[in-house]
């Protein structure tokens, strides 16, 4: 809030006194009712926090993330080394379902994840989680045929399932809502981009001569990593600017104070069945489950087929691998791209994720319909079907933006990630051995679905919108004087506004 001075204030919190109910209320109150020094700032100080967060947390968040999707997307590399022989995959739908399996996992291990970083310190979550998947990803080089990578991929899927979720609540607990947007993005693009560097990696080490197929020793390194990395997770992600390290008292004030502008709270680790219930009666949260299922079906073939549909095209597996990487960096660019317009156009955020749509349906009409002899405007299809992931990820900023009540929040965001995982699940299975190489079938759900999508977004936008103005005529305007006191969801608040 500004004052007439240009400084920031919080002054509806003078005169606090220092007990907190938690249960209640959220945990920032108790940084805002400790606080006696000065309650205003300059924005000179609250950029110079949050340049300092970006480069801790963002850094932190987008490798992390990046390091998941490496681990979770090797299997159609690992396929060119052997893997599918090996594992006895090329039988029917074995392949598919293998990949499929893993988002059975993530839909158990979403919740209960979530529920545990609500409760417990995120970041020992995390890493805790880190860890172990990183243990899981190494045991796939002991199975021994496609049963035993079956419950390994779906054991992974359940270990890896919470990160999503957790780095949703963590954005939301340090930063205002016209900021997450672009931070959502920037760590989701991490996808993208760790596919430009993965397939070199995976080429060197799939000429590695030992005892071991090829594929073993891409797991043997992706795990170790992964292990190690834990230990960064726990030692500096920073979990959320109460119970941050390295911050000054006048800092963390700060940190906490301005994000009273969201409405949506910072902690509180009591779970609130009352609001859990009512992310089911949410017309809003059912939208968005919505477009994150069907959005994901496209990602079936974007993340176990492009390497073999690019195979399929005639190149030899060395370029097969090296044709994958423009994707990498196309589809991390769109990411940072819608991320960025979220972030600079005020109330758009509905209209780029209608819009994300466009290039994937174009690219399934492209590998769909074009003779297989048209290798330049197959790859293109190749590069560009992944552009619905530049709307997921602005997808996933509105969704902690919308959503109020620290309980409803955390719900909602492993909801989403359900719908997620679903879309996943559904889409290897539409791509059917005996519909190579063309695969109409699957390309056509690709280009249905993604239209779907769009239409549903922009019917969010108007629910939003009627409801925004639905306040609006009861005479009670956007405020923020139950930011932190009661804990109150998006539909308790009256003050509460909806971002498009």
């Amino acid at each position: 809030m500004a004052s007439p001075g240009g400084h920031n204030t919080l002054a509806s919190f003078e005169g606090t006194t220092p007990t907190v109910n938690t249960v209640h209320q959220d945990e920032a109150l108790k940084i805002l009712s400790g606080w006696t020094g000065e309650q205003t700032w300059e924005p000179s100080e609250e950029k110079a926090i949050v340049r300092r967060l970006d480069r801790t947390l963002l850094v932190l968040l987008t490798l992390t993330y990046g390091l998941q999707y490496y681990d979770k997307a090797m299997l159609s590399q690992a396929a060119l080394f052997g893997l599918r022989t090996d594992l006895a995959l090329n039988v029917g739908e074995r392949y598919s379902f293998s990949a499929a399996i893993f988002y059975l996992g993530f839909i158990c291990g979403a919740t209960p994840a979530v529920l545990l970083s609500q409760r417990f310190p995120i970041e020992r979550v995390c890493a805790g989680i880190v860890l172990v998947w990183g243990v899981c990803l190494m045991t796939t080089a002991a199975c021994r045929d496609w049963r035993d990578l079956y419950v390994q991929r779906f054991f992974l899927g359940f270990l890896e399932s919470g990160v999503s979720p957790m780095f949703m609540l963590v954005v939301g607990g340090w930063y205002k809502r016209n900021e997450q947007a672009l931070r959502m993005g920037v760590w989701y693009s991490a996808t993208g981009y760790v596919s430009v560097i993965a397939p070199l990696i995976n080429y060197g080490l799939g000429h590695i001569s030992g005892g071991l197929s090829p594929w073993k020793y891409m797991y043997l390194v992706a795990g170790s990593i992964t292990v190690a990395w834990s230990a960064v997770i726990y030692f500096f992600l920073p979990p959320d600017p109460i119970r941050a390290r390295g911050l000054t008292d006048r800092e963390r004030y700060i940190a906490v104070a301005r994000l009273r502008v969201n409405n949506t709270g910072v902690r509180n680790t009591h779970f609130k069945w009352q609001q859990a219930l009512e992310v089911g009666r949410d017309i809003r949260f059912w939208l968005v489950f919505g477009c994150a299922f069907l959005a994901m079906i496209a990602n079936g073939p974007v993340s176990s087929f492009i390497p073999i549909f690019i195979s399929n095209f005639g190149f030899s597996t060395l370029n097969s691998l090296l044709l994958t990487m423009p994707a990498g960096a196309v589809i991390g660019t769109i990411q940072l791209l819608a991320s960025y317009c979220a972030y600079r156009f005020k109330n758009a955020r509905t209209w780029i994720i209608a819009i994300c749509q466009v290039g994937t349906v174009m690219s399934a009409l492209l590998l769909w319909l074009l003779p297989r002899g048209s290798k330049g405007g197959l790859l293109f299809g190749c590069y560009f079907l992944a552009s619905f992931g530049g709307g997921y990820a602005v997808l996933m900023g509105l969704q902690v933006a919308n959503t109020a009540g620290y309980t409803k929040r955390s719900v909602a965001s492993s909801g989403i990630f359900i719908g997620y995982c679903l879309g996943n699940f559904v889409g290897p299975l539409l791509f059917k051995t005996e519909d190579a190489p063309g695969y109409g079938p699957g390309f056509l759900a690709t280009v249905v679905t993604a239209v779907v999508v769009a239409l549903l977004i922009i019917v969010y936008r108007f629910v939003c919108i009627w409801e925004n103005r639905r306040r609006d005529r009861r005479g009670i305007g956007e405020g923020f004087d139950n930011a932190y006191e009661d804990d109150l969801t998006d539909m308790k608040n009256p003050q509460f506004r909806y971002t498009l």
